[in-house]
């Protein structure tokens, strides 16, 4: 079994470009799973549709995940519903982009 707890950990280690801010305390990381062992199903979405960054975060996404030991393949899904809203940031991340 992957621990998901240390692949989230791991997935902190990944930043918007444009804001700075990790992907998890942005809140566009919505789901990790491992339906098979070994295999990790990541949600994932962005801030805006048209976000630039879409496919070199994507494969962040995927290669971060993919250093967790126990992972041997890392399925990564843009998915839009719901979506995105500054709410589902962190506080701390809110704090430091001006929302709080």
């Amino acid at each position: 079994m992957v621990n998901l707890e240390e692949v989230r950990e791991k997935l902190k280690q990944v930043y918007d470009p444009e804001i700075g801010i990790n992907l998890v305390d942005l809140g566009l990381i919505y789901n990790l799973e491992e339906p098979k062992e070994g295999i990790l199903h990541i949600e994932m979405t962005m801030t805006t549709p048209g976000c630039p960054a879409h496919d070199s975060m994507s494969g962040n996404v995927e290669w971060a995940a993919a250093q967790v030991f126990g992972v041997a393949m890392v399925y990564v899904d843009m998915v839009w519903d719901p979506p995105w809203t500054p709410e589902m940031m962190t506080p701390e991340a809110q704090t430091l982009l001006g929302f709080r």
